[in-house]
């Protein structure tokens, strides 16, 4: 019989997690779909100077060695991966945490700030959104039918679609974050791209912001193809904890990577950090 202990420290073996930087507080940097902790590399020179960053890979990313640690099953919901993040951060004795989500990981941090609101102590939402499909009173981004084509395109030929998909959401005057976010898709097995793809694109979590207590900072780059402007403030109206929206003058969805310097400024400020050497 494994004990609870062993379970948990595999998890955190398999979904790498690491564990860098100085200062009392821990922040945690939660990539989003098809992504990995590389990408963060770019602002981790600027916080590990005031906290210990909790970096970690979900069971989906391509760095994961255990192929199997995906279920499509399992993972169908956003709940299974708040509850693995719960795990992540219990078993690494993580008490309280400023959470940093990229794009799917904000609605994951929404959830689990839910489950167990004492592990956070502020949500820093990225790109984030509840719902991608739009609907008669609300705007998501897409039409249904455009959902049904991109699904239709990673099952017939995912690599091409990863080619195209990496082009349109990372800002494209900044080549190589596009080749650096293409080569994560890659590593993303086709076989979990697709039910993940599913979970994310045909989510609807929109309820389950006003049960957001937590201080929330909602960052939103002033051109994202994936997310609506509009979703940005749909999401800081309907979160039930004092939440702001910082907008950042760029393109793309991936405002860590392609405008890191003005990132970094922005959570310096809502952190009340001074940055040196930037």
């Amino acid at each position: 019989m494994v004990m609870p202990e062993q379970i948990s420290l595999s998890l955190s073996t398999a979904m790498n997690v690491s564990i860098i930087g100085s200062g009392s507080e821990t922040m945690v940097l939660a990539h989003g779909f098809g992504g990995d902790h590389s990408i963060w590399d770019k602002i981790i020179p600027f916080f590990s100077q005031h906290y210990k960053l909790f970096l970690f890979d979900w069971s989906f990313s391509g760095a994961v060695k255990d192929p199997a640690l995906f279920d499509p099953a399992k993972y169908s919901s956003y709940e299974a991966f708040a509850n693995d993040l719960i795990t992540l951060l219990d078993e690494n004795d993580v008490k309280s945490s400023v959470f940093v989500g990229h794009s799917m990981s904000g609605m994951i941090g929404c959830i689990a700030s839910v489950k167990k609101p004492q592990l956070f102590k502020r949500l820093i939402l990225v790109g984030a959104s509840p719902r991608y499909i739009n609907t008669d009173e609300y705007e998501g981004g897409f039409q249904t039918s455009d959902i049904e084509q991109i699904m239709t395109s990673i099952e017939t030929n995912y690599h091409d679609w990863a080619t195209g998909f990496a082009s349109l959401v990372v800002d494209k005057d900044d080549p190589l974050s596009v080749e650096m976010f293409e080569k994560c898709l890659k590593r993303m097995r086709p076989e979990a791209a697709l039910p993940l793809a599913k979970t994310v694109f045909y989510c609807d979590e929109r309820e389950i912001l006003e049960k957001v207590m937590i201080p929330c900072t909602i960052v939103q780059t002033s051109r994202d193809i994936v997310v609506p402007n509009s979703v940005a403030y749909y999401m800081q109206e309907k979160i039930k904890g004092k939440s702001t929206v910082e907008m950042i003058e760029t393109s793309g969805h991936f405002p860590q990577v392609t405008a890191h310097q003005q990132f970094v400024d922005v959570l310096a400020g809502v952190l009340g950090l001074i940055i040196e050497n930037k």
